[in-house]
């Protein structure tokens, strides 16, 4: 019996439709050592991200935040499983950027992207550009981040290439 063979990968320019809502699961609970680690690892010195006696007693919040570009970044990387794994060529860029509300540690962020536009790329055969909006929630439903991001992707393969 021969097995046909699945490997896993993102969509195909053609494959994305834009009447579907994308939802990427799982989410991915955030930890102190995730936000503490990537906070060091871009140089970050914010005291908002890095010391609990500081963020303790500065309200609004009495604790320390999610570094924002973690979300974001934690935001991109939930989509790319369903959506560019080895599909994508490159990010173009990013755009209307925005963290609505804060994440915490021990918050779960759960990520849905809406594809806006899609067309073929004017310059580059076999490859298109792809908009996505993307929105990042927490467990309670709260809306902690949204961006726009532009991308090109690869047209599916001619069958025998």
């Amino acid at each position: 019996m021969t097995r046909r063979t699945v490997v896993q990968r993102g969509l195909w320019f053609e494959e994305f439709d834009t009447e579907a809502v994308y939802e990427h699961r799982p989410g991915r609970t955030i930890t102190e050592a995730d936000n503490v680690l990537f906070t060091t690892l871009t140089m970050n010195t914010q005291a908002l991200h890095l010391d609990a006696a500081f963020s303790d007693r500065l309200p609004p919040f009495n604790q320390r935040l999610v570094n924002s570009m973690f979300t974001l970044s934690t935001l991109i990387g939930l989509s790319v499983a369903q959506l560019t794994q080895g599909t994508i060529v490159a990010n173009l860029g990013f755009s209307e950027v925005s963290f609505p509300k804060p994440l915490f540690h021990g918050d779960t962020m759960y990520a849905e992207t809406v594809v806006t536009d899609k067309r073929e790329s004017k310059s580059r055969p076999g490859e298109g550009i792809v908009t996505f909006a993307h929105t990042a929630r927490n467990q309670h439903g709260d809306v902690v981040a949204t961006a726009v991001r532009k991308t090109l992707v690869r047209k599916a393969p001619e069958a025998g290439s």
